[in-house]
């Protein structure tokens, strides 16, 4: 019970902070990344926030076995380095993205730009992260990510280095499972709370939820309609900054 207080109070401390951090930077799709190393901290710190209630079951089994096999070491420890193990490959997935980015507004621009093809190629993304929903990748990916009991088995490492094998074992299981829709913050605007809250709960669901085996091609079906409606008539969707409009939603 005292760790999941210490998980709960983990989550609130990283939503309030991205919401301090985020809150009015959202410019819409093709929001700039700014520098980045200032980019890859907030990059962190979203991640934390969205991924911790997803993974909630994941930490307290970690520390059920980890407590386990080595009553004598340092539960603490061990969390931290299974938990930096899962953001560091994160980390590496929003270096990608940022590096993706920045080739993007060199040699293709007109794919970034709102008046150009922007409406579009935000729609494209969506659209993709529905399509993904079907897929096999897909569904092995959340079998891993829905199963602690059968991924710890499957993997166990022991001591700290193995920990951070651990987690960094899981988060690309993770990012296996997740990558489209995380794809799409760069879509709809990676400095967006609202798009945030909206896919952090998306994933909690699919992590968490009884019937999660049948609410991938539900939520699918659910993305495909999101990005055809971003393509055609972006200024309609509900939450969707409108690129040169910072700090006015659509409606």
């Amino acid at each position: 019970m005292r760790l999941l207080a210490v998980l709960g109070v983990a989550i609130l401390t990283t939503w309030i902070l991205a919401a301090r951090s985020m809150g009015g930077m959202d410019a819409g799709p093709g929001t700039p990344l700014g520098p980045f190393w200032g980019f890859i901290a907030g990059w962190v710190l979203m991640m934390s926030a969205m991924m911790l209630p997803a993974e909630w079951r994941f930490t307290l089994a970690y520390a059920r076995y980890a407590r386990e096999e080595s009553p004598r070491s340092p539960l603490a420890l061990s969390l931290a380095a299974f938990v930096f193990g899962y953001l560091l490959v994160w980390s590496s997935y929003g270096a990608i993205a940022w590096l993706l980015d920045g080739l993007l507004r060199a040699f293709a621009p007109a794919a970034l730009a709102w008046d150009a093809q922007g409406p579009r190629a935000a729609g494209a993304v969506v659209i993709v992260a529905g399509l993904f929903q079907f897929s096999r990748w897909k569904h092995a990916c959340l079998t891993h990510c829905v199963s602690p009991f059968g991924f710890f088995m499957q993997h166990w490492h022991t001591g700290l280095a193995g920990a951070v094998r651990l987690g960094a074992t899981h988060g690309l299981y993770c990012i296996g499972c997740c990558w489209a829709l995380m794809a799409m913050m760069f879509a709809v605007g990676v400095m967006s709370l609202y798009w945030m809250m909206v896919l952090a709960t998306v994933m909690f669901i699919e992590k968490t939820a009884p019937a999660r085996w049948r609410i991938a091609p539900v939520l699918g079906c659910a993305l495909i309609a999101l990005g055809l409606w971003i393509a055609w008539d972006p200024a309609s969707v509900p939450g969707l900054t409108m690129p040169g409009s910072v700090g006015h939603h659509a409606h």
